[in-house]
Protein backbone atom coordinates (compact mmCIF):
# COMPACT_ATOMS: atom_id res chain seq x y z
CA UNK A 1 0.00 0.00 0.00
CA UNK A 2 1.31 3.15 -1.00
CA UNK A 3 0.96 5.63 1.80
CA UNK A 4 2.10 9.85 1.27
CA UNK A 5 4.73 10.51 3.71
CA UNK A 6 4.88 12.64 6.34
CA UNK A 7 5.39 16.17 6.70
CA UNK A 8 9.35 16.65 6.82
CA UNK A 9 10.63 16.78 10.11
CA UNK A 10 11.15 19.97 12.25
CA UNK A 11 15.00 20.87 12.29
CA UNK A 12 15.07 19.59 15.63
CA UNK A 13 14.30 16.18 16.08
CA UNK A 14 11.02 15.16 17.92
CA UNK A 15 11.36 12.61 21.11
CA UNK A 16 10.02 9.04 20.48
CA UNK A 17 6.88 9.79 22.02
CA UNK A 18 6.14 12.74 20.09
CA UNK A 19 7.24 11.20 16.52
CA UNK A 20 5.28 7.71 17.48
CA UNK A 21 1.54 10.23 17.90
CA UNK A 22 2.45 11.94 14.64
CA UNK A 23 2.62 8.54 13.15
CA UNK A 24 -0.35 7.38 14.12
CA UNK A 25 -2.24 10.53 13.92
CA UNK A 26 -1.30 10.33 10.17
CA UNK A 27 -3.22 7.18 9.39
CA UNK A 28 -5.75 8.59 11.91
CA UNK A 29 -6.75 11.43 9.88
CA UNK A 30 -6.28 8.97 7.14
CA UNK A 31 -9.20 6.20 8.52
CA UNK A 32 -11.71 9.37 9.59
CA UNK A 33 -11.41 10.73 6.43
CA UNK A 34 -12.11 7.60 4.55
CA UNK A 35 -8.92 6.79 2.60
CA UNK A 36 -8.22 3.74 4.98
CA UNK A 37 -11.44 1.99 4.96
CA UNK A 38 -12.87 -0.92 7.27
CA UNK A 39 -11.10 -4.27 6.65
CA UNK A 40 -8.35 -2.85 4.65
CA UNK A 41 -4.53 -4.19 5.78
CA UNK A 42 -2.58 -1.26 7.16
CA UNK A 43 1.06 -1.03 6.16
CA UNK A 44 3.44 -3.72 8.38
CA UNK A 45 5.56 -2.65 10.58
CA UNK A 46 8.70 -2.85 8.25
CA UNK A 47 6.67 -0.45 5.87
CA UNK A 48 6.14 2.40 8.44
CA UNK A 49 9.91 1.47 9.28
CA UNK A 50 11.02 2.07 5.33
CA UNK A 51 8.43 4.64 4.38
CA UNK A 52 8.68 7.01 7.16
CA UNK A 53 12.30 6.21 8.28
CA UNK A 54 11.48 5.53 11.68
CA UNK A 55 12.31 3.21 14.22
CA UNK A 56 10.69 -0.54 14.80
CA UNK A 57 9.39 0.73 18.55
CA UNK A 58 7.79 3.94 16.80
CA UNK A 59 6.12 1.70 14.14
CA UNK A 60 4.74 -1.14 16.69
CA UNK A 61 4.08 2.07 19.31
CA UNK A 62 1.98 4.12 16.48
CA UNK A 63 0.25 0.71 15.59
CA UNK A 64 -0.57 -0.60 19.43
CA UNK A 65 -1.73 3.29 19.62
CA UNK A 66 -4.60 2.88 16.96
CA UNK A 67 -5.22 -0.51 18.12
CA UNK A 68 -5.67 0.58 22.04
CA UNK A 69 -7.52 3.73 20.30
CA UNK A 70 -9.99 1.05 18.60
CA UNK A 71 -9.40 2.06 15.37
CA UNK A 72 -7.58 -1.07 14.28
CA UNK A 73 -7.61 -4.46 14.99
CA UNK A 74 -4.66 -7.02 15.15
CA UNK A 75 -5.34 -10.57 12.85
CA UNK A 76 -2.49 -13.26 14.31
CA UNK A 77 0.33 -13.63 11.56
CA UNK A 78 -1.48 -11.01 9.74
CA UNK A 79 -1.54 -7.96 10.81
CA UNK A 80 -3.21 -4.54 11.29
CA UNK A 81 -6.95 -4.15 9.78
CA UNK A 82 -9.16 -0.90 10.29
CA UNK A 83 -12.04 -1.56 12.58
CA UNK A 84 -15.20 -0.23 11.28
CA UNK A 85 -15.82 2.61 12.93
CA UNK A 86 -19.91 3.06 13.55
CA UNK A 87 -18.94 5.93 16.26
CA UNK A 88 -18.49 8.31 13.79
CA UNK A 89 -22.32 8.50 12.35
CA UNK A 90 -22.94 9.07 16.49
CA UNK A 91 -20.50 11.26 17.72
CA UNK A 92 -21.65 14.25 16.93
CA UNK A 93 -21.25 18.01 19.15
CA UNK A 94 -23.64 18.43 21.60
CA UNK A 95 -24.07 22.28 21.55
CA UNK A 96 -25.90 23.38 24.10
CA UNK A 97 -25.59 26.96 23.62
CA UNK A 98 -28.79 26.76 21.40
CA UNK A 99 -30.65 26.11 24.69
CA UNK A 100 -32.19 29.45 26.08
CA UNK A 101 -31.00 30.34 29.59
CA UNK A 102 -33.00 30.27 33.03
CA UNK A 103 -34.32 33.45 33.52
CA UNK A 104 -35.30 32.85 36.82
CA UNK A 105 -32.81 32.15 39.64
CA UNK A 106 -33.67 29.25 41.69
CA UNK A 107 -32.18 26.98 44.38
CA UNK A 108 -35.08 25.25 45.89
CA UNK A 109 -35.61 21.30 45.65
CA UNK A 110 -32.26 20.47 44.21
CA UNK A 111 -30.91 18.76 47.45
CA UNK A 112 -33.76 16.51 47.91
CA UNK A 113 -33.94 15.45 44.00
CA UNK A 114 -29.93 14.89 44.12
CA UNK A 115 -30.13 13.41 47.71
CA UNK A 116 -32.73 10.69 46.35
CA UNK A 117 -30.44 9.08 43.37
CA UNK A 118 -27.60 9.07 45.65
CA UNK A 119 -29.42 7.39 48.60
CA UNK A 120 -30.56 5.22 46.21
CA UNK A 121 -27.79 4.17 44.91
CA UNK A 122 -26.13 3.75 48.17
CA UNK A 123 -28.65 1.28 48.97
CA UNK A 124 -28.79 -0.70 45.70
CA UNK A 125 -26.22 -4.13 44.57
CA UNK A 126 -24.23 -2.48 42.32
CA UNK A 127 -21.67 -4.81 39.98
CA UNK A 128 -21.16 -2.17 37.56
CA UNK A 129 -20.58 1.63 38.70
CA UNK A 130 -20.47 4.47 36.03
CA UNK A 131 -21.99 6.96 37.89
CA UNK A 132 -18.36 8.48 39.51
CA UNK A 133 -15.86 11.41 38.44
CA UNK A 134 -13.35 9.40 39.70
CA UNK A 135 -10.46 6.52 38.39
CA UNK A 136 -9.92 3.26 39.17
CA UNK A 137 -7.37 3.00 41.90
CA UNK A 138 -4.54 1.30 39.89
CA UNK A 139 -4.34 4.19 37.86
CA UNK A 140 -2.98 6.61 40.33
CA UNK A 141 1.08 5.99 41.38
CA UNK A 142 -0.24 3.48 44.63
CA UNK A 143 3.25 2.60 45.08
CA UNK A 144 5.27 5.55 44.69
CA UNK A 145 2.76 7.20 47.41
CA UNK A 146 3.18 4.79 49.57
CA UNK A 147 6.96 4.83 49.45
CA UNK A 148 6.88 8.86 50.00
CA UNK A 149 4.14 8.40 52.59
CA UNK A 150 7.27 6.55 54.55
CA UNK A 151 9.69 8.68 53.75
CA UNK A 152 7.71 11.26 55.42
CA UNK A 153 7.16 9.22 58.74
CA UNK A 154 10.79 8.09 58.28
CA UNK A 155 11.91 11.60 58.14
CA UNK A 156 9.30 13.48 60.70
CA UNK A 157 8.04 10.43 63.15
CA UNK A 158 6.61 13.72 64.95
CA UNK A 159 3.81 14.86 62.54
CA UNK A 160 1.14 12.69 63.21
CA UNK A 161 1.50 13.53 67.04
CA UNK A 162 2.15 16.96 66.45
CA UNK A 163 -0.05 20.23 66.76
CA UNK A 164 -0.31 21.32 63.36
CA UNK A 165 0.33 25.02 62.16
CA UNK A 166 -2.43 27.32 61.50
CA UNK A 167 -1.18 27.64 57.75
CA UNK A 168 -0.24 24.81 55.24
CA UNK A 169 3.25 22.62 54.80
CA UNK A 170 5.53 25.00 53.18
CA UNK A 171 6.69 22.25 50.61
CA UNK A 172 3.64 21.73 49.46
CA UNK A 173 2.66 25.26 48.91
CA UNK A 174 6.10 25.45 47.14
CA UNK A 175 5.33 22.93 45.08
CA UNK A 176 1.89 23.99 43.95
CA UNK A 177 2.95 27.51 43.27
CA UNK A 178 5.77 26.41 41.07
CA UNK A 179 3.11 23.89 39.04
CA UNK A 180 0.77 26.75 38.85
CA UNK A 181 3.23 28.80 36.44
CA UNK A 182 2.57 26.10 33.74
CA UNK A 183 -1.13 27.69 33.73
CA UNK A 184 -0.19 31.08 33.46
CA UNK A 185 -0.66 32.09 37.78
CA UNK A 186 1.68 33.98 39.29
CA UNK A 187 1.87 32.95 43.53
CA UNK A 188 3.69 33.22 46.44
CA UNK A 189 3.77 30.08 48.36
CA UNK A 190 1.38 32.07 50.90
CA UNK A 191 -1.02 32.45 48.88
CA UNK A 192 -1.85 28.59 48.52
CA UNK A 193 -4.22 27.84 51.26
CA UNK A 194 -4.76 24.01 51.58
CA UNK A 195 -8.69 22.29 52.11
CA UNK A 196 -10.71 19.47 52.21
CA UNK A 197 -11.13 18.84 48.25
CA UNK A 198 -12.09 21.03 45.77
CA UNK A 199 -15.66 21.18 47.15
CA UNK A 200 -14.18 23.18 50.57
CA UNK A 201 -12.44 25.72 48.55
CA UNK A 202 -15.86 26.42 46.43
CA UNK A 203 -17.71 26.34 49.60
CA UNK A 204 -15.05 28.82 51.08
CA UNK A 205 -14.96 31.20 47.73
CA UNK A 206 -18.77 31.59 48.04
CA UNK A 207 -18.74 32.09 51.59
CA UNK A 208 -16.24 34.96 50.85
CA UNK A 209 -18.06 36.85 48.74
CA UNK A 210 -21.63 36.14 48.87
CA UNK A 211 -24.77 36.17 52.07
CA UNK A 212 -28.03 33.52 52.04
CA UNK A 213 -30.24 34.76 49.59
CA UNK A 214 -27.71 36.32 46.83
CA UNK A 215 -27.85 35.56 43.38
CA UNK A 216 -25.02 32.96 41.92
CA UNK A 217 -24.72 32.48 37.89
CA UNK A 218 -23.48 29.02 37.09
CA UNK A 219 -23.03 26.90 34.25
CA UNK A 220 -25.68 24.64 32.53
CA UNK A 221 -25.57 21.63 32.86
CA UNK A 222 -23.01 22.01 36.10
CA UNK A 223 -22.16 19.45 39.06
CA UNK A 224 -24.73 18.94 40.92
CA UNK A 225 -22.91 19.38 44.07
CA UNK A 226 -22.62 22.60 43.74
CA UNK A 227 -26.44 23.13 43.37
CA UNK A 228 -26.23 21.28 46.63
CA UNK A 229 -23.75 23.95 47.75
CA UNK A 230 -25.31 26.56 47.22
CA UNK A 231 -28.60 25.66 48.81
CA UNK A 232 -27.20 24.17 51.85
CA UNK A 233 -26.15 28.06 51.59
CA UNK A 234 -29.18 29.76 51.15
CA UNK A 235 -28.10 31.29 47.89
CA UNK A 236 -29.80 30.83 44.55
CA UNK A 237 -28.40 29.18 41.32
CA UNK A 238 -28.71 31.20 37.85
CA UNK A 239 -27.99 28.74 34.69
CA UNK A 240 -26.16 30.04 32.16
CA UNK A 241 -26.12 27.59 28.78
CA UNK A 242 -23.01 26.14 28.32
CA UNK A 243 -21.43 24.59 25.18
CA UNK A 244 -19.28 21.25 25.05
CA UNK A 245 -17.25 22.77 22.59
CA UNK A 246 -16.47 26.63 24.50
CA UNK A 247 -17.84 26.31 28.03
CA UNK A 248 -20.25 29.08 29.53
CA UNK A 249 -21.22 31.25 26.81
CA UNK A 250 -19.75 35.02 27.57
CA UNK A 251 -22.85 36.58 25.75
CA UNK A 252 -25.45 34.49 28.21
CA UNK A 253 -23.76 35.78 30.84
CA UNK A 254 -23.56 39.35 29.71
CA UNK A 255 -27.16 39.51 28.86
CA UNK A 256 -27.84 38.30 32.57
CA UNK A 257 -26.30 41.06 34.06
CA UNK A 258 -28.16 43.04 32.24
CA UNK A 259 -31.14 41.13 32.85
CA UNK A 260 -30.19 40.91 36.77
CA UNK A 261 -28.00 43.37 37.83
CA UNK A 262 -26.91 42.08 41.15
CA UNK A 263 -24.95 38.76 40.53
CA UNK A 264 -22.47 38.22 43.20
CA UNK A 265 -20.39 35.60 41.59
CA UNK A 266 -20.02 33.09 38.91
CA UNK A 267 -18.82 29.69 38.86
CA UNK A 268 -16.61 28.03 36.25
CA UNK A 269 -15.11 25.16 34.78
CA UNK A 270 -12.89 26.47 32.59
CA UNK A 271 -11.49 23.57 31.74
CA UNK A 272 -12.87 19.92 31.46
CA UNK A 273 -16.29 20.99 32.57
CA UNK A 274 -18.41 18.95 34.78
CA UNK A 275 -20.10 17.01 32.62
CA UNK A 276 -19.59 18.37 29.55
CA UNK A 277 -15.89 17.72 29.21
CA UNK A 278 -15.64 21.36 27.15
CA UNK A 279 -12.41 23.05 27.21
CA UNK A 280 -13.00 27.01 27.06
CA UNK A 281 -10.94 28.43 24.23
CA UNK A 282 -8.01 31.26 25.84
CA UNK A 283 -10.42 34.04 24.12
CA UNK A 284 -13.24 33.00 25.82
CA UNK A 285 -11.15 32.94 28.86
CA UNK A 286 -9.91 36.77 28.58
CA UNK A 287 -13.46 37.68 27.91
CA UNK A 288 -15.35 36.20 30.87
CA UNK A 289 -12.42 37.76 33.23
CA UNK A 290 -12.75 40.98 31.80
CA UNK A 291 -16.88 41.09 31.77
CA UNK A 292 -17.03 39.77 35.36
CA UNK A 293 -13.84 42.49 36.26
CA UNK A 294 -16.02 45.32 34.56
CA UNK A 295 -19.42 44.41 36.52
CA UNK A 296 -17.55 43.79 39.75
CA UNK A 297 -18.78 40.14 39.96
CA UNK A 298 -16.06 37.91 41.75
CA UNK A 299 -14.87 34.80 39.25
CA UNK A 300 -14.72 31.73 41.10
CA UNK A 301 -12.56 29.34 39.30
CA UNK A 302 -12.99 25.18 39.61
CA UNK A 303 -10.05 23.49 37.90
CA UNK A 304 -9.94 20.12 39.32
CA UNK A 305 -9.30 18.98 35.99
CA UNK A 306 -7.13 20.67 34.16
CA UNK A 307 -3.91 18.18 34.71
CA UNK A 308 -5.60 15.53 32.78
CA UNK A 309 -5.86 17.93 29.56
CA UNK A 310 -3.88 16.16 26.98
CA UNK A 311 -0.01 18.10 26.89
CA UNK A 312 -0.57 19.33 23.52
CA UNK A 313 -3.34 21.45 24.49
CA UNK A 314 -4.13 24.38 26.31
CA UNK A 315 -5.21 24.92 29.73
CA UNK A 316 -4.62 27.99 31.02
CA UNK A 317 -6.48 28.96 33.58
CA UNK A 318 -8.84 31.51 33.90
CA UNK A 319 -6.43 33.42 36.67
CA UNK A 320 -4.16 33.56 34.17
CA UNK A 321 -6.16 36.70 33.05
CA UNK A 322 -6.42 38.17 36.31
CA UNK A 323 -5.42 41.55 37.09
CA UNK A 324 -7.16 42.60 40.36
CA UNK A 325 -7.75 39.75 42.22
CA UNK A 326 -11.59 38.87 41.36
CA UNK A 327 -11.10 34.84 40.21
CA UNK A 328 -11.18 33.29 43.20
CA UNK A 329 -8.76 30.13 42.09
CA UNK A 330 -9.80 26.60 43.29
CA UNK A 331 -8.55 23.49 42.22
CA UNK A 332 -7.80 19.79 43.63
CA UNK A 333 -5.93 16.53 43.80
CA UNK A 334 -8.21 14.39 44.05
CA UNK A 335 -8.77 13.48 40.50
CA UNK A 336 -5.23 13.32 39.33
CA UNK A 337 -3.04 12.02 42.42
CA UNK A 338 -4.67 10.14 45.24
CA UNK A 339 -8.90 10.52 45.91
CA UNK A 340 -8.30 9.20 49.60
CA UNK A 341 -6.15 12.30 50.11
CA UNK A 342 -8.87 14.78 50.07
CA UNK A 343 -6.10 17.27 49.01
CA UNK A 344 -7.62 20.69 47.38
CA UNK A 345 -5.80 24.24 47.30
CA UNK A 346 -6.75 27.88 46.38
CA UNK A 347 -5.78 31.25 45.86
CA UNK A 348 -8.29 34.00 47.63
CA UNK A 349 -7.46 36.79 45.68
CA UNK A 350 -8.87 40.11 46.96
CA UNK A 351 -11.00 37.88 49.39
CA UNK A 352 -7.60 36.22 50.53
CA UNK A 353 -7.35 37.17 53.94
CA UNK A 354 -11.46 36.30 54.82
CA UNK A 355 -10.84 33.37 53.18
CA UNK A 356 -8.08 32.44 55.60
CA UNK A 357 -10.21 33.57 58.27
CA UNK A 358 -13.22 31.61 57.28
CA UNK A 359 -11.15 28.49 56.89
CA UNK A 360 -9.91 28.17 60.40
CA UNK A 361 -12.96 29.64 61.96
CA UNK A 362 -14.15 26.60 59.66
CA UNK A 363 -12.04 23.42 59.70
CA UNK A 364 -8.82 24.94 61.17
CA UNK A 365 -5.62 23.52 58.82
CA UNK A 366 -5.69 20.07 57.20
CA UNK A 367 -3.56 17.62 58.45
CA UNK A 368 0.36 17.93 57.25
CA UNK A 369 1.07 13.97 56.64
CA UNK A 370 -0.76 13.80 53.56
CA UNK A 371 0.38 16.97 52.07
CA UNK A 372 4.55 16.42 53.07
CA UNK A 373 4.16 13.10 51.11
CA UNK A 374 1.83 14.43 48.23
CA UNK A 375 5.13 17.13 47.63
CA UNK A 376 7.81 14.57 48.30
CA UNK A 377 6.01 13.01 44.69
CA UNK A 378 5.06 15.78 43.13
CA UNK A 379 8.50 17.52 43.04
CA UNK A 380 10.18 13.67 41.58
CA UNK A 381 10.32 13.31 37.77
CA UNK A 382 7.96 10.84 38.67
CA UNK A 383 4.76 12.63 38.70
CA UNK A 384 5.13 13.67 35.30
CA UNK A 385 5.53 10.19 34.30
CA UNK A 386 2.30 9.45 36.14
CA UNK A 387 0.34 12.18 34.58
CA UNK A 388 1.22 11.12 31.07
CA UNK A 389 0.38 7.01 31.98
CA UNK A 390 -2.98 8.70 33.41
CA UNK A 391 -3.77 10.73 30.61
CA UNK A 392 -3.08 8.08 27.95
CA UNK A 393 -5.07 4.87 29.57
CA UNK A 394 -8.24 7.75 30.24
CA UNK A 395 -7.75 8.38 26.29
CA UNK A 396 -7.86 5.02 25.44
CA UNK A 397 -10.98 4.04 27.87
CA UNK A 398 -12.69 7.54 26.48
CA UNK A 399 -12.15 5.97 23.09
CA UNK A 400 -13.48 2.42 23.99
CA UNK A 401 -16.53 3.60 25.85
CA UNK A 402 -18.10 6.00 23.07
CA UNK A 403 -17.72 2.84 20.70
CA UNK A 404 -19.37 0.73 22.91
CA UNK A 405 -22.18 3.62 23.44
CA UNK A 406 -22.74 4.40 19.48
CA UNK A 407 -22.66 0.52 19.05
CA UNK A 408 -25.36 -0.35 21.63
CA UNK A 409 -27.77 2.18 22.14
CA UNK A 410 -30.44 3.29 20.03
CA UNK A 411 -30.68 5.42 16.81
CA UNK A 412 -30.78 9.40 18.62
CA UNK A 413 -28.07 8.87 20.61
CA UNK A 414 -25.72 11.74 20.71
CA UNK A 415 -22.47 11.87 22.62
CA UNK A 416 -20.03 14.47 23.63
CA UNK A 417 -15.96 13.90 22.67
CA UNK A 418 -13.78 15.62 25.74
CA UNK A 419 -10.53 15.98 24.54
CA UNK A 420 -9.42 14.58 27.92
CA UNK A 421 -10.88 13.38 31.56
CA UNK A 422 -12.73 10.83 32.25
CA UNK A 423 -16.70 11.93 31.50
CA UNK A 424 -18.48 11.52 28.79
CA UNK A 425 -21.73 13.67 28.66
CA UNK A 426 -24.75 10.95 26.97
CA UNK A 427 -28.06 12.79 24.69
CA UNK A 428 -30.61 10.25 24.40
CA UNK A 429 -34.07 10.33 22.78
CA UNK A 430 -35.73 13.21 24.10
CA UNK A 431 -39.04 11.49 24.95
CA UNK A 432 -36.65 9.12 27.49
CA UNK A 433 -36.36 10.13 31.20
CA UNK A 434 -33.62 9.52 32.69
CA UNK A 435 -34.98 9.03 35.96
CA UNK A 436 -36.35 5.57 34.43
CA UNK A 437 -33.32 4.87 32.90
CA UNK A 438 -31.50 5.47 36.33
CA UNK A 439 -33.84 3.00 38.10
CA UNK A 440 -34.31 0.44 35.72
CA UNK A 441 -30.64 0.16 35.07
CA UNK A 442 -30.08 -0.20 39.23
CA UNK A 443 -32.31 -2.93 38.93
CA UNK A 444 -29.48 -4.75 37.24
CA UNK A 445 -26.47 -3.52 39.49
CA UNK A 446 -26.10 -0.68 36.82
CA UNK A 447 -25.62 2.84 38.12
CA UNK A 448 -25.57 5.89 35.92
CA UNK A 449 -25.53 9.29 36.97
CA UNK A 450 -29.09 10.94 35.26
CA UNK A 451 -29.20 13.73 33.53
CA UNK A 452 -31.85 15.83 36.22
CA UNK A 453 -28.76 16.04 38.84
CA UNK A 454 -26.84 18.62 37.05
CA UNK A 455 -29.72 21.03 36.77
CA UNK A 456 -32.61 22.87 38.83
CA UNK A 457 -34.71 22.53 35.88
CA UNK A 458 -35.77 19.63 33.46
CA UNK A 459 -33.99 20.75 30.18
CA UNK A 460 -31.76 17.50 30.90
CA UNK A 461 -33.40 14.93 31.94
CA UNK A 462 -33.04 12.88 29.03
CA UNK A 463 -29.36 12.91 29.26
CA UNK A 464 -26.81 10.81 31.07
CA UNK A 465 -23.20 11.31 32.74
CA UNK A 466 -21.06 8.38 31.77
CA UNK A 467 -17.64 7.94 33.60
CA UNK A 468 -14.81 5.61 31.56
CA UNK A 469 -12.40 6.20 34.93
CA UNK A 470 -12.08 2.43 34.83
CA UNK A 471 -9.68 0.25 32.44
CA UNK A 472 -12.27 -0.71 29.87
CA UNK A 473 -13.16 -4.67 29.86
CA UNK A 474 -15.08 -7.41 28.67
CA UNK A 475 -17.23 -6.94 31.89
CA UNK A 476 -17.57 -2.92 31.30
CA UNK A 477 -18.43 -3.46 27.33
CA UNK A 478 -21.29 -6.08 28.66
CA UNK A 479 -22.57 -3.90 31.33
CA UNK A 480 -22.79 -0.92 28.77
CA UNK A 481 -24.45 -3.38 26.53
CA UNK A 482 -27.15 -3.98 28.68
CA UNK A 483 -27.51 -0.40 29.57
CA UNK A 484 -28.22 0.15 25.94
CA UNK A 485 -31.22 -2.46 25.72
CA UNK A 486 -32.51 -0.76 28.89
CA UNK A 487 -32.37 2.49 26.97
CA UNK A 488 -33.91 0.74 23.82
CA UNK A 489 -36.50 -0.97 26.43
CA UNK A 490 -37.65 2.02 28.05
CA UNK A 491 -38.08 3.78 24.53
CA UNK A 492 -40.28 1.18 23.25
CA UNK A 493 -42.24 1.90 26.26
CA UNK A 494 -42.36 5.51 25.73
CA UNK A 495 -43.55 5.56 22.28
CA UNK A 496 -46.01 2.35 23.04
CA UNK A 497 -47.93 4.44 26.30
Amino acid sequence: MNQPPLPLLPARPLSPQLLYRQLAEHYLAAIQAGALTPGERMPSVRELMRQHQVSLSTALQALRYLEQGGWLEARPRSGYFVLPQRRLALLEEVDLAAVPALMSAQYAGIHERVSEVIARGRASTVTLDLSSASCAPELYAVEALKNAAIRTLRQRPQVLTSMMSHSANPAFRQILAKRSLAIGIQLAPEEVIVTHGCIEAINLALRAVAQPGDTIAVESPTYYGLLQVLESLGMRALEIPTSARTGISVEALQLALQTYGNIKAVVVVPNLQNPLGSIMPDTHKEQLVALCEQHGMAVIEDDSYSELVPEASSARALKAWDRSGNVIYCASLNKVLAPGMRLGWMAGGRWQARIEMLKFAHTRANEEWAQMAAADFMASPAYERHLRRLREALRVQRARTAEAIATHFPAGTRINTPDGGALLWVELPRQLASKAVFEAALREGIKIAPGLMFSNSNRFDHYLRLCCGQPFTPRIEQGIKRLGAIVEEQLAQQLTA
